[in-house]
């Protein structure tokens, strides 16, 4: 039976608009060069349709600089999708813009209300369990409005936590299959992952911890080679993709889709 925390058939993306170069970022490592973002994003939804995709590409939001990280506003199960509460304010607006494509797709969508905050980039699906890791972004009462309405579909839900000064849980860690996680070393310190089998990402290639698996394929940002050698040793099949320019928004490959089978 195939593993619905990472076997899809459908993928949600939107492209990068003009605005992105104004998007949020917790240190300014420079401008984003918006045309390789959109050589490098063609890519990204090339690989995923590779991987066994059907892709909904949405346009660009160029009133949210942010919006190309479709994640962070929603969590898309099986059973339905649930609309996020966005922690930076600036991001608030992107929920109602997606939720028209996720209607469109799902019987079933549901939404927190608040006063609480969660961002898909700190929810971590795994077969056994949904792993949120609260951070800036994400707060306990926003988790949990989001344990009450997962507990419906018969989840459990262990709320974990962010390493100091990492933007999101899934910033340092992604699921390889059931039992695997790639994860960084500060993170794995922390125990949360200790009924899983843990590969580390290499010293000073932290930053390719986010990652995705769809169907068979892992999709990986370029640039991290002893990090990628370890998935392939390990009997992964990887597909690297330039990640440079989403880098200096704080985005990596999670960020860039919503993954769900329907």
């Amino acid at each position: 039976m195939s593993d619905p925390s990472y076997s899809f058939t459908h993928a949600i993306t939107r492209r990068p608009g003009s605005s992105i170069i104004d998007g949020l970022r917790a240190t300014d490592t420079g401008t984003p060069d918006l045309q390789q973002m959109l050589r490098d994003h063609a890519d990204y939804v090339a690989t995923l349709i590779e991987a066994g995709a059907k892709v909904t590409e949405l346009p660009p939001l160029e009133g949210f600089p942010d919006a190309v990280f479709v994640e962070d506003t929603a969590l898309c199960l099986r059973q339905g999708a649930i609309l996020m509460r966005p922690g930076a304010a600036t991001r608030a607006g992107e929920v109602a813009e997606i939720a028209p494509a996720l209607r469109a797709i799902y019987g079933e969508v549901l939404e927190l209300k608040g006063p609480g905050f969660v961002e898909g980039g700190d929810i971590l699906t795994t077969s056994r369990e949904v792993l949120v890791g609260l951070s800036e972004r994400t707060d306990p009462a926003g988790v949990d409005e989001l344990a009450a309405l997962l507990a419906v579909w018969g989840y459990t839900l262990r709320v974990v936590e962010t390493p100091p000064g990492v933007l999101h849980f899934k910033t340092d860690c992604s699921l390889l299959d059931a039992d695997t996680i790639l994860s960084t070393k500060r993170l794995a310190a922390s125990g949360c992952f200790a009924d899983y089998t843990v590969i580390h990402t290499a010293d000073g290639e932290e930053a390719c911890a986010n990652l995705i698996r769809y169907n068979d394929l892992i999709l990986m940002p370029a640039g991290f080679p002893i990090t990628a050698k370890r998935l392939i040793d390990a009997g992964y099949s990887v597909r690297e993709i330039n990640n440079s320019e989403c880098a200096k928004l704080d985005g990596g490959m999670s960020c860039l889709s919503l993954r769900f089978s329907a």
